[in-house]
């Protein structure tokens, strides 16, 4: 039996304090809203309890934060696409912020299994003044477990609609794009985050943000030759990166998220709980 499931998130700023709201159609949850930064930052964790999908299996999550508020979304582990007989499986994420929102977007990794026809697709909106720190991490198979990821299609779909545009198709049979210096060099992770603004940049907050950066990956010699960031716009900063498996990205983008905002939002990095667990 296939899972179609819907989850709506919904931030609000109410006296000060951020609240969180949803309601979900089958299984995806929102635990418990957590302060660990005062009443201003509402955290939330994501949760599927089936813990994968699989073909013919749907996620659609919805998360809007309203004026002022500032709200942080993460998950308790990887999400899974595993193997399909042949229908899709898809995972949908509509990120909308309104006027001088904030959202930190901070799943764990999503694991491809060998064999998965599968589809992460992810969709953010922005009014002026709003800012989002956001990232995106796909592991291909589980090599260590000597399960390579010999079969299977992968589609990434990342937008932000008329700003930047990011679709990629891994396919377990381009072993060119998977093997060559100009495709994933043999790499299974592949990491991508951003700092995605409603109102462009100005020159100096652009340049702390790149600076930041690739000062963080200077300091991450592992990652120093497969990562980079770039400024593709006048409203975005992205950092990309390549890693043999996803300890060593997802250790580079936590790096990364601290240091933005630290720099830029003026807050120290507090570490969402369900990390250290």
């Amino acid at each position: 039996m296939s899972w179609h499931a819907r989850l709506q998130l919904d931030y609000t700023a109410e006296d000060a304090r951020t609240v969180a709201r949803y309601s979900h159609h089958g299984p995806l949850r929102i635990l418990q809203s957590l302060y660990p930064e005062g009443d201003a930052i509402c955290h939330n964790v994501l949760v599927h309890p089936p813990g994968g999908l699989v073909g013919g299996d749907t996620l659609e999550i919805k998360a809007t934060v309203g004026p002022g508020a500032h709200g942080l979304v993460t998950t308790p582990g990887a999400t899974r696409f595993y193997r399909s007989t042949g229908p899709l499986a898809l995972q949908r994420s509509h990120l909308s912020l309104a006027a001088n929102a904030r959202l930190e977007w901070l799943p764990l990794e999503a694991l491809c299994y060998d064999a998965c026809h599968a589809e992460n697709h992810l969709t953010l909106t922005l009014a002026p003044g709003a800012e989002c720190i956001a990232w995106d991490v796909s592991a291909l198979g589980l090599p260590h477990a000597g399960q390579p990821f010999e079969q299977g299609r992968f589609t990434q779909h990342l937008q932000v609609p008329g700003l930047w545009l990011e679709r990629g198709v891994i396919d377990a049979a381009d072993k060119r794009l998977l093997g060559s210096p100009l495709g994933l060099a043999g790499h299974h992770c592949m990491a991508s985050m951003w700092l995605a603004t409603g109102t462009p940049l100005d020159r100096a907050r652009r340049d702390a943000a790149l600076e930041t950066a690739r000062a963080v990956i200077d300091a991450h010699h592992r990652m120093k030759p497969t990562a980079g960031a770039t400024n593709p716009n006048d409203r975005m900063v992205v950092v990309r990166a390549l890693a043999p498996q996803v300890e060593p990205a997802m250790k580079l983008l936590k790096a990364v998220r601290v240091a933005w905002r630290k720099e830029l939002w003026g807050l120290e990095g507090e570490t969402p709980r369900i990390w250290a667990t």
